[in-house]
């Protein structure tokens, strides 16, 4: 403004003087008269110098506030979009979808929002590289920009996760459905980097604002958690298909946040407490020892089955801890139990994934007294197939120190007699739902037969899971010398009821009691931070 304002005023003493002069030089040039004054002619100099500068200072101007109004609508541009596949990010996405819920006033019409995640996107990452992983998301968002309306919103909020939403009939709910199938498979479709093609399917989860109860408020915050919740349904079931949100899954997820919080608070506050199963040698009926079983005695929640927080805890990362404190408590009750006795503890594919495991547990056995020789480690098939490596580096300095290593629920997983011999386990040990068919089904007589010989040919024992009935207890005596356990002996018993049983019997001897475990075993923070 100022600078046309200098330019403006240039130009009318540019007028002024200039009609004052020029006629004044006409004359002088032309008819010899005398020419005009120097001081005059200084002043339309200096005149024309001023409209020069003006003009060259407005464009400069001008162009300085088109630079500026294009950075501005660039930065405005990369606040409100994915700059890898220009959707809409997580922001403007749900900024977009509350626009869209204010247009949605009429009984008839719903909007559905889509939470899209690609399965095992991290694969593709990890083995065919960055630039693949991009090219996979940029196509992945072409095709569904292709199949949506032109009035739907599609957001990239996240790695590999996408929101779409857009208005449906509300008398048509089956609708949105239909769009997520159509969503799998165009998604489905293999995507080509250079010579390779790439598979890659998704879950879809959905919400509608048909679905929400009145009481609910209808924001895009709300759809897009529900959308959320419905899509890790859809992963919990098998991946590669779609949910839509139900009621029910608002409040698993709330349990679920209550379990993690108990959890946390529960190991330092001791409320997980071992129990022990009895283990029978089935043609003698003597004791052999025991197995020792976690239970969680929750203040809020009751007595909580291990079923429900194992798998939690290991996605939490606290099954070590938990189960090192639970370990440390059954060798203290164990050490005084008659010597022929042992003790087996299930151990957590997670803990094998620590370089250190094997060295906690001698630690553990040092400072509680606990002879090696009558501890057995239960690990399950699943492990073979992490790092076999590293499981074999374990069990070998585990066996070295006399510790038992035996393979539990044999025959419901994927390993092989190579397997077998290559990491020389001590047991095998029949998994539960093979021995609840023996009675009724002569295929499950006929696998554990097979189980069985095949344990003889490696001279491994064998212990049979499950047996609860006699019927079943005298189907295993003919197959062999086998250990068994179930209920038919007995329901798992906490430390104080299994040691009165164990009195009674004449099976306790007198042992000095080690200080009690902390909350939560001391470990160096090098190894905690490696693990």
């Amino acid at each position: 403004m100022v600078a046309l304002g200098i330019a403006i005023a240039a130009i009318i003493l540019f007028v002024g003087t200039g009609g004052s002069m020029m006629p004044q030089l006409w004359r002088a040039w032309f008819h010899g008269e005398a020419p005009p004054d120097l001081l005059l002619t200084n002043a339309m100099l200096l005149n024309i110098a001023l409209l020069l500068f003006g003009w060259r200072r407005y464009n400069d101007l001008q162009r300085e506030v088109r630079d500026r109004r294009g950075a501005e609508e660039r930065a405005r541009e990369l606040a409100e979009t994915d700059p890898l596949t220009s959707c809409l990010n997580r922001r403007s996405g749900q900024s977009a979808i509350d626009a869209m819920l204010a247009t949605v006033g009429s009984c008839d019409e719903a909007l559905a929002v889509y939470m899209v995640d690609l399965d095992k996107f991290k694969q593709i990452n990890d083995f065919r590289g960055h630039q693949a992983g991009d090219l996979v998301l940029v196509e992945i968002a072409r095709r569904m920009r292709a199949l949506l309306p032109p009035e739907a919103v599609l957001a990239r909020i996240g790695g590999d996760e996408f929101i779409c939403a857009l208005p449906i009939s509300a008398r048509s709910p089956e609708l949105a459905e239909d769009l997520a199938s159509a969503l799998i498979v165009t998604i489905g479709e293999p995507v080509k980097d250079d010579c390779l093609w790439l598979e890659i399917t998704a879950s879809i989860g959905i919400a509608t604002t048909s679905d929400l109860a009145d009481d609910t408020p209808l924001d895009a915050d709300t759809l897009v958690h529900r959308a959320d919740l419905a899509m890790y349904d859809a992963k919990k079931s098998g991946r590669n298909r779609h949910c839509r949100f139900e009621l029910r899954m608002e409040t698993e997820m709330r349990l679920r946040s209550e379990l993690e919080a108990g959890i946390r608070s529960g190991i330092s506050a001791g409320e997980f407490q071992p129990y022990y199963e009895q283990q029978i040698e089935l043609e003698t009926g003597e004791l052999a020892g025991f197995e020792m079983l976690a239970r969680w005695h929750s203040p809020k929640h009751g007595l909580v089955s291990p079923d429900v927080f194992i798998p939690i805890a290991e996605e939490m990362d606290l099954i070590a801890p938990l189960s090192e404190r639970l370990i440390r408590l059954a060798l203290i009750d164990a050490k005084s139990w008659a010597p022929h006795l042992t003790l087996s503890v299930n151990i957590s594919p997670v803990q094998l994934r620590d370089p250190w495991f094997a060295q906690k547990i001698l630690q553990m056995l040092v400072e509680t007294g606990f002879p090696p020789q009558r501890l057995e480690l239960e690990i399950t098939e699943s492990c073979l197939h992490e790092n076999i490596g590293a499981v074999r580096a374990i069990v070998t300095s585990l066996r070295n120190q006399g510790i038992r290593i035996s393979l539990d629920d044999f025959g419901t997983g994927y390993s092989s007699i190579s397997q077998l011999r290559m990491l020389t386990f001590d047991r095998l040990k029949i998994d539960r739902s093979f021995v609840a068919e023996l009675a009724a089904n002569a295929n499950g007589a006929e696998m554990i037969e097979a189980i069985i010989s095949l344990g003889r040919s490696l001279q491994l024992p064998i212990t049979a899971e499950g047996v609860e009935s006699e019927e079943v207890l005298g189907l295993l005596r003919t197959m062999g010398e086998l250990k068994g356990q179930g209920y038919l002996y007995g329901r798992p018993e906490d430390a104080a009821t299994t040691r009165q049983r164990l009195a009674a019997q004449g099976l306790l001897i007198d042992v000095a009691a080690p200080p009690q475990p902390t909350a939560q075993p001391a470990e160096p923070p090098a190894r905690r931070k490696a693990g």
